[in-house]
């Protein structure tokens, strides 16, 4: 019964939900300290914090958190499972249809249009990135981890992971 109410304390936000992660955090709040009770809002405000400090999406970590901490490893699995199995669905789901209709014109406009949109998504991305890091590190740290990364990554082609890791590395000796 646990895994059941586990699943379905995940499936419903992420069914339900609009907008990723952090829109659906109430919703996955009600469930867990409402509904079930598996936590206390504290603790729940503290897997929060836990969650935004890592990187990757929030509502799979909290869900493996809470998952494993409700019914240990099958429970994070559960949980986890139940997190992206409404995406994983859906984005199939489109998948075959652009695929099927991918030599309409109507479907090679929309694709030309969606581009520009993340590049500008990524562009919003990167400078709330750059802005949290001089509000947070400072300018000369975050200048010289990004001069650091930019030459690993573009010269040295250093893979992305030693990257980040390097930096989380730095971050660890010099500014915590």
């Amino acid at each position: 019964m646990t895994y059941w109410e586990l699943f379905l304390a995940f499936f419903i936000p992420n069914i339900i939900g609009y907008g990723g992660g952090p829109a659906i955090i109430p919703l996955i709040e009600a469930e867990v300290v409402g509904r079930y009770g598996w936590m206390s809002a504290q603790q729940f405000a503290e897997t929060l914090a836990l969650g935004n400090a890592l990187p990757s999406p929030i509502a799979t970590k909290m869900a493996g958190q809470i998952g494993y901490e409700v019914a240990g490893v099958g429970g994070a699995l559960v949980a986890v499972l139940a997190t992206v199995v409404p995406s994983l669905l859906l984005m199939l789901g489109a998948l075959g249809l652009l695929y099927r209709y991918r030599d309409s014109p109507r479907v090679k406009r929309m694709s030309q249009w969606v581009r520009p949109v993340i590049a500008m998504m990524m562009a919003w991305l990167t400078w709330s990135f750059l802005d949290e890091g001089l509000q947070g590190a400072g300018m000369l740290h975050t200048l010289l981890i990004g001069a650091a990364a930019a030459i690993a990554l573009l010269h040295f082609r250093t893979h992305p992971a030693f990257v980040v890791l390097a930096a989380l590395i730095y971050g660890g000796l010099f500014l915590g």
